[in-house]
Formats: structure tokens, C-alpha cells, sequence
């Protein structure tokens, strides 16, 4: 597979290296490029973001979730089935951050791994000379890797930039590629609470043609595109074949709620619930329209305690509850979860939920549970296979409240992770009623293989 690619990653968190994937992606896509975006590490905003500069799906790679054979087959899987002109894959933190002193699991372990060349962005804030040395020292740090040029961020103005070029060009053989402006305002609005990224939001294209303009004024985009063409050929590695039968009767039809309030869907794992068979159908909470009748629910994550009000008085709610009460399959993750709760408790007091799961959740201006969990299966339900182990995260700023001398029974044992309760130093998380099931912890469907599979055939059943 010849596909031309880049990793764009950053000494650190907050090196700028969002800004320019989001600038460079809609950039090339603005000139007529097909441009597939990554995002490595689970990041359902970034994903977001680099979608709406893109204007075709994101993808994850994550080397927590998928071993190196499974990484390489995810990429070359979404490179073949949305062809493209260039591959533009934005790492996390900083390009040797790993889960340990090794660097497991790094953006570097990624970029070797996709034989990427990568592109540094560099906040050079109060910073001359020195940046030849760290590019140097990056640039040796770990053999194999590739390090193709560098963009100088958060620059104070001609003089400064002049000097940083000067002196990475004279200490290193690395190319300065660009070097953006110090900007008294951050750009991009927060990314974190309440913002849906609506893809008919004016705004949010009026800010990444922004960051596009940004980019085209002073990175040498040309050199940047001509550096991706140059990544060595990957193996051709064929796509799976569809696993369910074309019967169009045999295809249980599956709603899954993406609106303002839930939109935390990764699309490998909607794509996985269609390759299993299923018939997907999108609905919406704020909607007055009735939603059709339905084999099964799938409610993803999101902020619906910035919708509580609405959600609590929304005719869907009876929907949900019609769904589980008849036994129809619900699989709920974090804020979809706290759908099917008691209530969902605020500082203004209580919002009803649809009731379905005897826990209350409790928001937090902090977040009670983040980060990549290990799951252990230790009770049976429809999705999860007694016994299994799976790898997912947790993002969420709610906790679970329970009846007073309440011992809920979960599937789930976590190691690590917070999840939903806590017993004898173990944490657990994962409660079912009937075929209702809800969690804390996100999955990604490549990772958990049987997921889909279990979903769509207990809807078929």
C-alpha cells in the first residue's frame, strides 16, 4: 500500500500540535485533497474536530487497545476503504510519552510502527538556542525514527523566528517547516464541556478555515505534503469479509442516539454493529418525532448533564423504558448510562431519568474517573463473554449513589479503573437488568472483537 502520511506530535500537551492537524487537514481539503484523519488515543473531541476539518470520519489508533499486527490492519483497513490522498495522524502528548519508562504505547511507537515521517510542533515560548538542542536530542532519542521537520509555535515575531531557524539549521539537519505567530488568543474555543460540534455549526468551519489560513500563511505546506509522499510503502493487508448474511430480514434494526446531549460514538464501533448485520438507525433525544420500532438501543457518551431539564422531560425517555421492559437489548457507556439511572443529580437537585438501573448519578465539577481501565467479565449478560478480558477508558465526571445497605452486583471487574463501586479495595462497574446493560467504561469495538457480534445477535434474537 502506498499511502502518503504524517504524524503530527509536540514536545508536550498544549504544544499546538491540534491547531495544526486541524489547520493542515482543512487546508489540503480546502485544495481539493482527500485527507484521512487519525487521532491516536481515545479522544472522542479531537475525533470530532479533525472530522469537521477533514469532512470525511475520523479514525482511532491506539496501541493500548490494539497490539502492532491489529494497529497496522486498523490503519490500512480505513486507508483502504476511504481512499485517500494523504493520512494525517495526530498524536497525544509528547512523541516518547509512553505508559512507562520505555515508552509503551508512545505517538513515537506509532510512527515507527506506520513507517510515518513526523512533523514536531514546538512551543519555542522564551526559547533560542535551545530548541537545537532539544531537536537534536529528539532526533536521536530512539533509532528508527523518523523525524522529518519541524514547526516552531507560539513565535514572538520576525527576530525571534529568525534566530530559532538559525540555530535548529545550524546544530541539526532537521528542516524548520513553519513558524506560527504568538496569538493572544487562543483560536480554538474549549473542547471540553458542552460543545457538540454540530456539522451545520457556521462557527465551528468559520474557526478551522481560520486554522487553515494560519497554517497556509506560514507553514511551508508544500514541503509538509511532499514529505508524505515520501513515507515507504506499508504491506497490502486485505479487509475482513462481512460476517452476516445480506438477508435484508435477517438485519435487526439498531438506534443509537447521537444529538447534542450524546455524541460520543467512535466510528469503528457503529461500523463493527454494521458489519455484524445490523441496520443502524440515528435518533435524536430533542426530537418530537416518534422513533421506529426497533430491535435494540446503543447509547454513547456525551454531556447530558448540560441537558438534564430537557432530557427529563423528553417523550424518549418512555421509549427507552418501552425498549427495556420488552426485553429489547440497551447498551449504554458513561453519559448514556446516566440515562438509564434514577436521576441525574446536579447542584439545582435531582433530574428523573428513565429509572431503568437502581444507581443515581451525581455530577462533579472534576472528573471522577479517567483514564485506560482493564476489564475482567465476572457475570453473564448478552454482550460481554463470562471470563473475558477487554481493554477500554473511563471519562466521567459522575459518580454513582446507591440506596442506602445497597450491594449492586456488576459484570465488570476493573484493573486498573474507578467504574461504579467499590468493594474490598476492587472496582467494579457494568450493571444489567433484563437485557439492559450500562457502564462507565468507553470501548472501541476493533479491541473487543465479540462486542458487536454479541449485540447484534441478541437483537436478532
Amino acid at each position: 500500500m502506498q499511502q502518503p502520511r504524517l504524524v503530527i506530535s509536540g514536545l508536550s500537551g498544549g504544544s499546538g500540535k491540534t491547531l495544526v492537524s486541524l489547520g493542515l487537514s482543512r487546508l489540503f481539503q480546502r485544495r481539493g485533497l482527500a485527507v484521512q484523519a487519525f487521532k491516536k488515543g481515545p479522544d472522542y473531541i479531537d475525533y470530532a474536530w479533525l472530522a469537521l476539518a477533514s469532512k470525511r470520519p475520523a479514525a482511532c489508533l491506539d496501541p493500548y487497545f490494539l497490539d502492532d499486527e491489529r494497529l497496522l490492519r486498523q490503519f490500512c483497513r480505513v486507508c483502504a476503504k476511504r481512499p485517500s490522498d494523504l493520512a494525517v495522524i495526530e498524536g497525544n502528548r509528547g512523541l516518547f510519552d509512553g505508559r512507562d519508562v520505555e515508552g509503551t504505547c508512545s505517538t513515537a511507537h506509532v510512527a515507527r510502527l506506520l513507517k510515518a515521517p513526523v512533523v514536531l510542533t514546538m512551543n519555542c515560548a522564551k526559547m533560542t538556542r535551545t530548541a537545537a538542542a532539544i531537536v537534536s536530542g529528539l532526533a536521536h532519542f530512539e533509532p528508527d525514527l523518523h523525524l522529518a521537520g519541524v514547526l516552531l509555535n507560539n513565535v514572538a515575531g520576525e527576530r525571534h523566528g529568525a534566530m530559532l531557524r538559525r540555530a535548529i539549521e545550524s546544530y541539526t539537519d532537521i528542516p524548520v517547516l513553519g513558524i506560527l505567530p504568538r496569538m493572544r488568543k487562543n483560536p480554538l474555543p474549549e473542547r471540553h464541556m458542552g460543545l457538540s460540534l454540530d456539522a451545520a455549526d457556521h462557527t465551528v468551519h468559520a474557526v478551522l478555515d481560520a486554522l487553515a489560513d494560519l497554517v497556509r500563511d506560514n507553514v511551508n505546506w508544500e514541503q509538509v505534503l511532499e514529505l508524505s509522499r515520501k513515507a515507504p510503502e506499508l504491506p497490502d493487508i486485505p479487509a475482513p469479509a462481512p460476517t452476516f448474511s445480506e438477508s435484508a430480514e435477517d438485519r435487526p434494526r439498531i438506534g443509537y442516539v447521537h444529538d447534542r446531549a450524546l455524541w460520543f460514538y467512535y466510528e469503528e464501533n457503529l461500523e463493527a454493529l454494521r458489519a455484524a448485520g445490523a441496520e443502524l438507525v440515528r435518533l435524536d433525544l430533542f426530537d418530537s418525532a416518534p422513533w421506529p420500532e426497533l430491535d435494540g438501543l446503543y447509547l454513547g457518551g456525551g454531556y447530558p448533564e448540560l441537558f438534564a431539564e430537557e432530557i427529563s422531560a423528553s417523550r424518549h425517555l418512555e421509549d427507552i423504558r418501552h425498549l427495556s421492559l420488552t426485553g429489547r437489548p440497551v447498551y449504554a457507556e458513561c453519559g448514556g448510562f446516566m440515562l438509564l439511572c434514577d436521576a441525574l443529580v446536579l447542584d439545582k437537585g435531582p433530574m428523573p431519568m428513565a429509572s431503568l438501573l437502581p444507581a443515581r448519578a451525581r455530577f462533579f465539577s472534576r472528573p471522577q474517573g479517567l483514564g485506560y481501565v482493564t476489564v475482567h467479565v465476572v457475570a453473564e449478560n448478552p454482550f460481554h463473554p463470562l471470563g473475558s478480558e477487554w481493554r477500554g477508558h473511563e471519562f466521567h465526571y459522575s459518580r454513582c449513589e446507591w440506596p442506602q445497605g445497597a450491594e449492586p452486583v456488576c459484570c465488570l471487574d476493573l484493573a486498573p479503573g474507578t467504574g461504579m463501586y467499590e468493594k474490598h479495595g476492587k472496582h467494579y462497574d457494568g450493571l444489567l437488568t433484563r437485557r439492559t446493560f450500562g457502564c462507565w467504561t468507553h470501548l472501541f469495538a476493533p479491541a473487543v472483537p465479540h462486542w458487536a457480534r454479541n449485540f447484534v445477535e441478541a437483537c436478532r434474537r
